[in-house]
């Protein structure tokens, strides 16, 4: 008995030592968490209660060189609810889609949510904002938040860019200095339980954005102000597919104002198609520069002595290269000439015979020295690096025609950029839009300096080229962008467009011109790009000459440039600059007057009519005979008399054929068509086989023809005429 009372006793004691062991621990762990350890864990318990909802922040100014607020902020409400917090979703939802113009079924059941916050809508009017303001809704708040705003609405679109709902900017600067331009988010600090219930007088809180950095732009808004005028001429003169103009202060590479066509407002951009807001013409568009890259070749000539200004060429109207022959746009040429007449006309043999002396080594180092073929580096998104056939694979025609400015594509600010280069001596700066940036009170954190790439020519070989350059705009091709009291040098270009699958496209042409002025201490570079121009003129120098000279001469004066007295202006303006091609003359005989002058149009051919009528009985010169493009064709309207009516010819056939079918068949066998109606040839007054006289009109109705017809037609049914039953009418294809 006595040990089994000891064991008991064993067992009281350890039992009593387990249990006051672990009581000590217990109050131990209790001092812990709630005297050493309980700030940290009411801060943990409070996250998990406690729901951050971002608010973006205001985002940063920007500014023109001159302080002027191009784009900033203004202050919008934003809609938004607490689930747990409404008492009557369904009546809550039905009162603000009254309001704000979203289903009450789509409100509804973000009402219902399982959440603890909802957007409800983003930047809302003014007006409705006051209505929801004034409603007593529980669980309904709105909150301050900044919207951009630009307040030139279209003014430098592409280059200024805009930003998404959430703030983000998404093309342009707002894009590129994106992470400068955003501020500190704000946010909404809301209380609720794990299963997003409401909580007895829960957390709300709202912490407010602080603003983003400012930028100031190298831009200046008059100047600006001058493009944008310019570009809406464009458009109501020669409503083309694409312009660009780009003014750029060429001693620093600084862009004083670009800007493009068609373009769009960034508040509203949401009502613009994408193909317009999303890519910028003056850095994405790759094109054949034609003549202006002629200014590429002569300063690589001069640089590399192969040529000077005096030298003596020949121009025969054309020059052979391989098996390929390069015509002059003169026709004839220009016959014996100094190297400074060849850039001053614009002679094509003359600069495929310097482009050859450079050679392919030299040529494709100064390519490369001027910056084609990569990207400028402007601070842009989403430029283009331009396109040159790979120097292995070029071929001595290659080097022929890129010395005329073609088989190669530049962007606009790569062209523009070169022409600085032989502006301002030689020296490739890299294009530059933004000065500095600073803080809200106005310090400088970052300026940014002029960024010279490299020195492409000699100072000496520069001068020499600005020096032809000049001689263009006064006495050469470039006579439409001479500005009165300023020595201007520049070059005109018109380029045919490249079709996707390679080869031309005719009748569609880009026009531009690229110069710079003064010409002794030059302050301004532009680029004037007009992509196929409507209307009938497209020769750089009828279209985009006259817009440079009225964009630098107000810039000239806007920078207060002083003139140089007694200069000349040259004494009649230059009219056409393209090379002619050889066109076969197409046969217009018996055509609607608006039909043959549409086909004629087509080989850039000119026209002229004589009588009156609507039927062209004659045309001179005759067709099949070879001219060049722009030659004038006279047509006659005039029905032939009796006495022209001689010997006789047999009637042919029209069944079944087009209008221009029958016009030609009849054209050929000397007869004359009097049309009426469209579609295929139905009736023909004189039966086929009929002896008629030379020159006899024959008349001849054109009807739809018929499903059945077409059917009849493949089974060899020799005429429309046997059918006579009523059936569904279609076009033939």
């Amino acid at each position: 008995m006595y040990h089994l009372h000891l064991l008991g006793q064993k067992r009281l004691t350890w039992l009593i030592m387990l249990t006051s062991l672990a009581l000590i621990f217990l109050t131990g762990r209790l001092v812990w968490l709630q005297f050493i350890k309980s700030d940290v864990l009411q801060k943990k318990a409070l996250e998990v209660r406690l729901r951050n909802v971002p608010v973006a922040a205001g985002r940063g100014n920007i500014y023109d060189r001159q302080g002027r607020i191009l784009v900033t902020n203004t202050s919008t409400d934003s809609l938004y609810v607490v689930p747990f917090m409404i008492k009557d979703p369904e009546k809550t939802a039905k009162i603000l889609s009254s309001l704000i113009n979203i289903e009450a079924a789509e409100i509804f059941q973000r009402l219902k949510r399982p959440t603890c916050f909802e957007w409800i809508k983003r930047n809302l009017a003014e007006q409705i904002a006051q209505q929801i303001k004034a409603l007593p809704l529980p669980g309904v708040f709105l909150v301050t938040e900044c919207k951009r705003y630009y307040p030139y609405r279209d003014l430098a679109a592409h280059l200024l860019g805009f930003t998404g709902v959430d703030n983000q900017g998404l093309i342009g600067l707002e894009n590129s200095f994106d992470g400068e331009l955003q501020g500190k988010q704000g946010r909404i600090v809301i209380e609720q339980d794990a299963a997003g219930r409401e909580l007895p007088e829960p957390i709300h809180k709202f912490f407010p954005p602080q603003q983003g950095k400012n930028l100031t732009l190298t831009l200046d808004a008059t100047i600006q102000q001058f493009v944008e005028r310019e570009l809406n001429l464009i458009v109501q003169k020669y409503h083309p597919r694409l312009a660009v103009i780009i003014v750029m202060n060429p001693n620093t590479g600084e862009i004083l104002a670009l800007g493009n066509r068609p373009s769009f407002d960034p508040n509203n951009w949401l009502n613009t198609s994408r193909q317009i807001w999303d890519r910028n013409p003056a850095i994405w568009y790759n094109y054949e520069p034609g003549s202006t890259f002629k200014v590429v070749t002569a300063s690589a000539a001069l640089a590399e002595k192969v040529v000077k200004e005096n030298d003596p060429f020949y121009c025969p109207g054309y020059i052979k290269v391989a098996d390929r022959y390069i015509h002059c746009w003169l026709d004839g040429g220009h016959g014996s000439q100094k190297f400074s007449d060849v850039v001053m006309h614009s002679c094509n043999p003359g600069f495929v015979e310097v482009g050859l002396r450079v050679g392919k080594e030299r040529f494709y180092h100064y390519l490369e020295k001027f910056g084609f073929g990569v990207p400028t580096g402007i601070a842009l998104p989403g430029e283009a690096a331009g396109i040159v056939i790979p120097k292995d694979k070029a071929t001595s025609l290659n080097i022929a025609t890129m010395s005329l400015g073609q088989s190669i594509a530049v962007t606009p600010i790569q062209l523009l950029s070169a022409v600085s280069a032989i502006a301002n001596g030689g020296i490739l700066y890299r294009p530059q839009m933004v000065k500095k940036i600073q803080d809200l009170s106005g310090k400088n954190l970052v300026e940014f300096k002029p960024k010279p790439v490299c020195q492409v020519l000699p100072p000496e070989a520069a001068r020499q080229t600005a020096s032809l350059l000049e001689k263009v705009v006064l006495k050469g091709t470039g006579r439409n962008a001479f500005v009165a009291g300023y020595r201007v040098a520049g070059k005109t270009g018109t380029a045919q467009v490249v079709g996707e699958g390679g080869g031309y496209v005719s009748g569609r042409y880009v026009a531009s011109f690229a110069g710079f002025a003064p010409v002794d201490d030059p302050r301004v570079s532009a680029l004037v790009m007009i992509a196929e121009p409507q209307g009938g003129l497209y020769y750089g120098s009828q279209v985009a000459a006259p817009v440079f000279a009225s964009v630098v001469r107000d810039t000239l004066h806007y920078l207060r440039v002083p003139e140089t007295p007694g200069l000349k202006k040259p004494e009649l303006p230059f009219v056409y600059e393209e090379e002619k091609k050889p066109v076969i003359i197409p046969n217009v005989i018996n055509y609607p007057l608006e039909e043959g002058i549409k086909k004629l149009q087509e080989s850039n051919l000119n026209f002229k009519t004589q009588g009156e009528g609507k039927v062209i009985y004659g045309q001179i010169p005759e067709a099949g005979v070879e001219v060049i493009s722009g030659t004038t064709v006279i047509l006659n309207l005039q029905k032939p008399t009796r006495e022209q009516i001689k010997e006789q010819v047999t009637v042919p056939d029209l069944t079944g054929l087009k209008l221009t079918e029958a016009a030609d068949l009849l054209a050929r066998t000397g007869l004359f068509l009097e049309p009426s109606g469209t579609g295929r040839a139905f009736y023909q007054n004189i039966p086929a086989g009929s002896k008629v006289p030379h020159g006899k009109i024959i008349y001849v109705e054109f009807r739809p023809a018929l499903k059945e017809d077409l059917r009849q037609k493949d089974k060899n049914v020799p005429s429309l005429l046997n059918i006579t039953t009523e059936k569904e009418f279609i076009e033939y294809p």
